[in-house]
């Protein structure tokens, strides 16, 4: 087998590196591992080919041999940005790996067909050649391979919002900061009156009064009916019998008593707020646009910035797990992953991606673990994929085959033969295969 070029591995020394090593392949290959797809060493002269991969040995369905000469298979979901084999650790933001080129791969491809190996249309074949041994071996062995990363998380209360003022008038009350506030109390007071919080996922942006329809109707009435107030229907329609129920509830408020409920005298929010920071002052003048405070949810969350390369890792819902500072281990659960396009340093510096995702910490337990720390770093464990009792040999091993898709040069004494293998999971530097003929303790070729 020809060699494929290697080249050193750029390390961070504050990382814990848990991610594969070695060169990137295609995204049909990958069971959870979809990177670097156009890195993938290529069949039959085409750079990006390759075999479907996934699960083997009875795998998921987008397993399989690869058909000779084709593409890369759907498999695993892609990233929109080619992004590189994952190597992990600590930091979320790091310098990419330099990988084997996929030229010393085209390298081999070359060197096999010069040398006139043949094999077959179907890629279940193998042929022995004598024309000397591989610089080094590696044995096939049988592990479980686990695609993970572990970066550094900041605990708090996830992402802010800002209430902005729609009442003209004086600011007479502000909470204080780090104080909660729920349905139907007081978030501040303008000329002595309350804007109110309210639940829901849509934005005041009208008054609502008689005869209107639409989903923030029933948001209002849902909340209407949450306090006690009731001879209404929650619908998308603001009846008279709505109107009646707005007329009691600003009698409560010490509101006139209109029936209407004005543009900016309830914020709505998914839950209950815990207020973040404040942005103006009592005795100050506010308006149409004009920012009062911020505020955040009242669980603590832990927000996480991962390169692009990771964002596989995070997908909504799955779990995770969060150590605190204390080593105290807790679950969590990703609840929100965003794209943010970061501005370059200098005039002349490019901007970069960023990947931010949002992870909550699942259930009472462990957000009693977390209540001592207001704001703390942390760790966090992804997972993305495993794979249980599986064969597995150096990613260097793999060679393209002339027909497409992957083999390994198997070495029996003073002879070798490239045997067609499927793919399955990459990490740790190590790759899934399995093939007619291989088993644990099978001797293959790797580069020098």
């Amino acid at each position: 087998m020809a060699e494929a070029a290697v080249t050193d591995e750029e390390k961070d020394g504050d990382r814990r590196h848990e991610g594969p090593e070695g060169p990137a392949v295609p995204a049909g290959d990958r069971e959870a591992n979809p990177t670097a797809a156009q890195n993938a060493p290529a069949g039959d002269g085409e750079a990006g080919g390759g075999p479907a991969g996934g699960a083997v040995d009875g795998g998921s369905a987008a397993s399989g041999t690869p058909a000779p000469g084709a593409g890369p298979a759907s498999g695993a979901a892609v990233p929109d940005t080619p992004t590189p084999t994952p190597a992990h650790g600590r930091r979320s933001r790091r310098r990419p790996l330099r990988l084997l080129a996929a030229l010393g791969v085209l390298a081999a491809v070359g060197g096999a067909a010069a040398a006139g190996t043949q094999f077959g249309d179907q890629g279940s074949g193998s042929e022995s050649k004598d024309g000397g041994l591989p610089p080094a071996t590696a044995e096939v062995t049988r592990q479980t391979l686990r695609d993970s990363l572990t970066a550094d998380g900041e605990l708090g209360y996830g992402t802010s919002a800002t209430a902005a003022g729609r009442l003209p008038g004086t600011v007479t009350r502000l909470p204080e900061a780090d104080e909660r506030i729920t349905r139907g109390e007081d978030l501040y007071r303008v000329d002595d009156t309350p804007v109110v919080l309210m639940y829901g996922s849509v934005p005041a942006y009208r008054a609502l009064r008689t005869g209107l329809e639409g989903a923030d109707v029933k948001q209002l009435e849902s909340n209407l009916e949450a306090l006690g107030y009731d001879g209404f229907t929650v619908d998308d329609t603001f009846t008279e019998a709505t109107a009646d129920a707005v007329r009691e509830w600003q009698e409560d408020a010490g509101l006139e008593e209109t029936g209407v409920v004005e543009l900016g005298r309830v914020v709505f929010a998914p839950a209950a707020v815990r207020v973040d920071a404040l942005e103006t002052q009592e005795g100050a003048a506010t308006g149409p646009g004009q920012k009062v405070l911020s505020y955040t949810a009242t669980a603590q969350a832990v927000t996480v910035e991962l390169d692009t390369a990771d964002r596989r890792l995070a997908t909504q819902g799955s779990k995770v797990t969060v150590e605190l500072p204390d080593g105290t281990s807790v679950a969590g659960r990703v609840s929100e992953v965003t794209t943010e396009v970061v501005p370059g340093e200098g005039a002349d510096a490019e901007p970069t991606t960023q990947v931010k995702v949002l992870v909550v910490l699942d259930g009472d337990e462990a957000q009693k673990a977390a209540e001592s720390y207001v704001l703390a770093s942390v760790d966090v464990s992804f997972t993305a994929g495993e794979r249980e009792n599986v064969l597995t040999v150096p990613v260097a091993a793999l060679v393209a085959l002339p027909g497409g898709g992957f083999g390994v040069e198997v070495v029996e004494g003073k002879e070798t033969r490239n045997v067609p293998v499927r793919t399955g999971l990459f990490a740790d530097g190590r790759v899934e295969i399995s093939g007619d003929g291989i088993a644990a303790g099978t001797t293959v070729g790797v580069p020098g």
